[in-house]
């Protein structure tokens, strides 16, 4: 039986530890409000199990360690592997001085649409500060990484045109491809030769339409990165344009900071090149970016959340500005050498204690569990321990993928990665006896 201070494994209706958020997707029934009242109690049970780990609250800036208000209400302290800070710029006093600056410049919000007059002077700096940092010539900026994904797709694809995405591609390029038309291919993870098979058949049907070509610089659920160089070949050999999102790697990865792109030698040489703020920049929004003036007039005027939405704020500007100017600079090479460091020593206690940490050194690193019911046990455990982390689950990966999505930052020492490891392995080795005594019962 389970002791009764640890986590419960089942309720009288409701087993926490089974079914997941995708039953829910589809309700049915004519009353669009009565229908979404099915998943109250499912949330309730995990909650009360203490296997939601979801809307979490911090009360501080996302640093390496936080006190967090979790779903039952009850407040924890411990150390911070859920943020994406990657490079720790969310506080660092020159960003902090940087948007002080801007407020008392600029006030504190831009009031217009970036179509109309919701940009500044700073709005073109940045746009200049993207452009040379990509070795590109146009940058469009949007409110959301979201927005820029989602604008740069239905900015450009018509309804006859094709969208070739790589299965694992963030959903709002899968929602931009399905909003934008019914031709949508899904290729095997980083396989360039699927690639060309589908842009064959593609072509053999279709010499007429475009095709977008979508894919990552750093993949965020399997930490793994594409041969960018071979697909760009492949997509100019088929007369089809490639799309890269930039959003984990650019900023924390890459010479000076050029992520995937520098790395392989072709930065400037991608059709378009879009990203986010989100992750290492301190901010929201994003950008697209391309060498082409007519692509970023389409995407500008035709990219929804660039024409309808109001433009990034003077103080998300001015902490974009400062970011990339830290990324750029010595102190920006010395963060990502600290933030591998760290990396390193996360990814090799763990795999030294037998678990599986998916795909490449990257901030993300990925822990393989498999399992749901132990997955969601063990990130349980991980709160009464003294770790926030991520879980991820069906529907965001396979029924048997779920795994831990650790994201590491600059400012995590050696001894607090170290420390997280030795969380990790006990709280999975807790959550399979768990499971095991449970079975026997």
């Amino acid at each position: 039986m389970v002791n009764s201070t640890q986590t419960p494994l089942a309720s009288p209706t409701i087993d926490p530890l089974r079914g997941s958020m995708a039953e829910f997707a589809r309700p049915s029934g004519p009353d669009l409000i009565a229908r979404t009242a099915g998943i109250v109690p499912y949330i309730a049970a995990r909650t009360a199990a203490s296997v939601w780990p979801f809307a979490r609250v911090i009360t501080s800036a996302p640093v390496t360690t936080v006190h967090c208000e979790v779903a039952d209400g009850s407040v924890r302290s411990g150390l911070n592997f859920g943020s994406q800070d990657y490079l720790s710029l969310a506080a660092h006093p020159a960003v902090h001085e940087a948007a002080i600056r801007a407020i008392r410049d600029y006030g504190v919000h831009t009031a217009s649409s970036a179509a109309l007059q919701g940009c500044t002077d700073q709005s073109r700096a940045l746009e200049r500060d993207l452009a040379d940092l990509l070795a590109m010539e146009h940058v469009v900026l949007f409110p959301t990484g979201w927005g820029a994904a989602y604008g740069a797709v239905t900015g450009l694809v018509r309804p006859d045109d094709h969208v070739v995405l790589d299965r694992l591609a963030h959903a709002s390029l899968q929602a931009g491809a399905a909003a934008a038309t019914q031709n949508v291919s899904y290729t095997e993870h980083l396989n360039v030769d699927a690639i060309r098979r589908v842009l064959t058949g593609i072509r053999a049907k279709d010499a007429v339409n475009g095709i977008l070509v979508i894919s990552e610089g750093l993949f965020s659920m399997d930490s793994d990165s594409p041969d960018l160089h071979a697909i760009q070949v492949v997509c100019r050999e088929f007369q089809a344009t490639f799309l890269v999102d930039v959003a984990h790697d650019l900023g924390a990865l890459g010479p000076g900071g050029t992520g995937h792109l520098g790395a392989s030698g072709i930065l400037g040489g991608i059709d378009i090149v879009m990203g986010a703020f989100s992750k290492t920049f301190a901010s929201n929004g994003g950008f697209v970016a391309t060498n082409h003036p007519g692509v970023r007039a389409y995407v500008a005027a035709y990219g929804g959340p660039h024409m309808f939405s109001n433009a990034l704020s003077p103080v998300q500007i001015a902490v974009v500005r400062e970011t990339v100017r830290i990324v750029r600079s010595d102190e920006g090479d010395r963060r990502r050498g600290a933030l591998m460091e760290a990396v390193s020593i996360l990814r090799s206690a763990l795999g030294d204690a037998g678990l599986t940490c998916l795909g490449d050194p990257s901030p993300i690193v990925p822990v393989l569990i498999g399992r749901s019911p132990l997955a969601r046990l063990a990130c349980s455990s991980f709160m009464r321990r003294g770790l926030f982390a991520n879980l991820v689950e069906f529907p965001a990966v396979g029924v048997r993928a779920a795994r831990f999505r650790l994201q590491v930052q600059a400012d995590h020492t050696p001894a607090q990665a170290r420390e997280a490891a030795a969380i990790v392995v006990d709280a999975v080795a807790e959550a399979k006896s768990l499971i095991a005594a449970t079975e026997q019962a």
